[in-house]
């Protein structure tokens, strides 16, 4: 039957495997490092996967496919779930992959007083926040995921002292951040943005929006890519 049903570019697929985590029904799997969709009939053409994916590789088609067959799919399910549990992040995001850091650098002490907050607004999180806002007015605006404040000792001194802080995480909140970007650029005075993202292939999509943001706001803004390691370190 024609139906609609998704398609993965394999020169776009990054490997990331965020796709493969978000279908539910088993449909994609990690092949040689790429995606593929490798059971047609587990495909029910809803598209959770689509923006799962940060590099932009899957995509809706029509054409002739078997039908979507649910009874299949949960006996695949209760067939895995019977059996041995996969391991840790096989097959899947290298951003969800674990691992133990050993910080070998001794400590510094503080000379004067405690770390203050640079957080200069209420709310913070993309999803929770006003297109317009007074505090965007001439704001240098830094978007960052989550997990960077997290992993670099210094973000609150080195990156957002005297910006306006957003941050957002496009594997969790499973969201395209652009159209909100592109609105908060583009009603506000903004002079400048920096966008922080960790090393992990799933942080593309956040880096991704923010590009596309600035260029669909039609506005010329300096901006700027940091990047951060997992083990804490700005990577040049």
């Amino acid at each position: 039957m024609i139906r609609k049903i998704i398609q993965i570019d394999d020169n776009k697929c990054t490997g990331c495997g965020l796709c493969a985590n978000a279908c539910h029904e088993g449909a994609i799997e990690m092949v040689d490092g790429k995606a593929k969709l490798v059971r047609e009939d587990f495909c029910d053409g809803f598209g959770d996967c689509l923006p799962a994916c940060p590099a932009g590789a899957i995509r809706f088609e029509e054409r002739e496919a078997p039908v979507y067959d649910p009874k299949a799919v949960k006996e695949a399910k209760d067939r895995k779930q019977g059996g041995r549990e996969p391991a840790h992040n096989e097959g899947g995001c290298p951003g969800s992959a674990m691992k133990r850091i050993v910080q070998t650098g001794r400590e510094i002490p503080l000379t004067v007083g405690k770390p203050v907050s640079r957080l200069g607004q209420w709310p913070c999180q993309i999803k929770l926040l006003p297109v317009r806002a007074p505090f965007f007015d001439g704001a240098k605006l830094l978007i960052a995921a989550d997990c960077t404040a997290y992993a670099y000792a210094g973000f609150h001194e080195d990156l957002m002292k005297g910006k306006i802080t957003i941050i957002g995480c496009p594997k969790l909140d499973g969201v395209d951040y652009t159209e909100k970007l592109t609105a908060i650029i583009r009603e506000n005075d903004i002079q400048s943005v920096t966008i922080v993202r960790m090393e992990v292939p799933c942080c593309g999509g956040l880096q991704r929006a923010a590009e596309n943001a600035l260029k669909n706001s039609g506005k010329f803004i300096p901006w700027q890519v940091v990047t951060v390691s997992t083990d804490g370190r700005i990577l040049e």
